[in-house]
């Protein structure tokens, strides 16, 4: 039997997964994801929660920040990094209301974000998880 964990857990943790995570995807994924960042905060900034129009920061577990594949070209000069975030809290807010694992929950998450590095829209992606 394993101890119970008494902590929640943290950003490293929560980033250990989803680099599991991408470890796992196929190596066509997981080569176009070498230039994308993937951060874990506690929750989004208020420019986050203004612009995705959310009534408070727990109204999302992760975004896609940058332009998707088929976008892509010459960069502009300056022109900043793709940004997969993931949000701890209401991950965690999330898990423990659900059933899922924390580690597929997140593994979920990042998915759906990878998805919009690809140019699929949330509707897209809803139709081929059905």
């Amino acid at each position: 039997m394993q101890p119970r964990q008494t902590h929640a857990p943290s950003i490293a943790d929560i980033e250990a997964l989803a680099q599991a995570a991408v470890e796992q995807l196929p190596a066509l994924f997981r080569d176009h994801l070498r230039a994308v960042l993937l951060r874990v905060e506690d929750f989004p900034d208020e420019e986050v929660i203004a612009e995705m129009g959310l009534e408070t920061e727990w109204d999302i577990l992760g975004l896609y920040q940058g332009r998707h594949v088929g976008m892509k070209g010459d960069e502009p000069s300056g022109a900043l990094p793709d940004i997969i975030f993931l949000y701890r809290r209401p991950l965690l807010e999330e898990w423990c209301e659900g059933e899922d694992s924390l580690e597929a929950l997140v593994t979920h998450v990042l998915v759906h974000e990878v998805g919009h590095h690809f140019g699929l829209s949330d509707e897209a992606m809803e139709r081929i998880e059905s």
